[in-house]
């Protein structure tokens, strides 16, 4: 299940699609799985799920909180006909917005080549890697697992973007230049995958690891699922991400109209 709403700001900007597809969505093809005895079901998450700063963040870990409380939900009932299983990674290069493409375009044009902070970092993998490591995962999961995936080092925007000009033959700030344009709402300096190992269990496998994460029960997940799309049809933004927040209490707000929902009652 890799269908989702991806994009950062665009989801900041509507809430009501990020909850509509990446957590109903979510739900109704779960529900569908057990409904028709699917063996297996592997969900696409993101690094953004962890400590979200943003609504598309939340959306996904509350699509994770469902699939894992499902599954768990089942095994108990002694309806386990499905296994769910999450994999969380970071950036893919060369998929649909991926940076590499926009600085390509950017310097064919003549610059500038835009990027967010100099200080901006994040997780890559090829698209080969990911696709091994969903399979190798879907092979692994016994159901109910989050499996996180070794990113390796984390790569600076910044120098990216300045090896690509540099391997186009061409000088940073001479003949294209390089302009910060402030992060985007929502946007995180770096992401985290919680792949310490307070947060994490081994596996026979080097690059995958199991995080070890707050567990929640099916019947209260289900409630909120409902709930949303309760606010969906009253049109609420505000309300919608105030009930994201309630559920998933580490998502606090990063350069955002909904930061006013993470200050203090007086």
């Amino acid at each position: 299940h890799a269908a989702a709403y991806k994009h950062v700001p665009l989801m900041e900007s509507t809430p009501s699609e990020a909850i509509r597809t990446n957590i109903q969505g979510t739900r109704i093809l779960a529900d569908l799985a057990v409904e028709f005895k699917v063996d297996k079901f592997v969900m696409i998450s993101t690094d953004k799920a962890v400590n979200p700063t943003n609504v598309m963040g939340c959306s996904k870990r509350i699509a994770e909180i469902y699939v894992q409380s499902l599954n768990n939900h089942l095994a108990v009932i002694g309806k386990a006909h499905t296994r769910f299983i999450t994999t969380r990674f970071g950036n893919v290069l060369g998929s649909n917005g991926s940076v590499i493409p926009l600085f390509q375009k950017q310097i064919q044009n003549g610059g500038p080549v835009t990027v967010t902070h100099p200080d901006v970092i994040r997780y890559f993998m090829t698209i080969p890697e990911a696709c091994r490591l969903v399979l190798e995962a879907g092979i692994m999961g016994k159901g109910g697992e989050i499996f996180l995936f070794d990113m390796g080092k984390p790569v600076r925007i910044y120098d990216m973007a300045r090896k690509m000009i540099l391997l186009a033959g061409l000088e940073p700030q001479k003949d294209i230049d390089i302009v910060f344009t402030g992060l985007r709402e929502g946007e995180k300096l770096f992401e985290e995958l919680l792949n310490n190992k307070e947060n994490t269990i081994k596996t026979h496998h080097e690059k995958i690891l199991i995080a070890k994460v707050q567990e929640y029960s099916y019947p209260d997940i289900d409630k909120y699922v409902d709930l949303f799309q309760d606010l969906i049809n009253d049109r609420n933004e505000l309300k919608m991400v105030a009930l994201m927040k309630e559920l998933v209490p580490e998502y606090k707000s990063n350069y955002s109209k909904f930061e006013v929902l993470d200050m203090p009652v007086r």
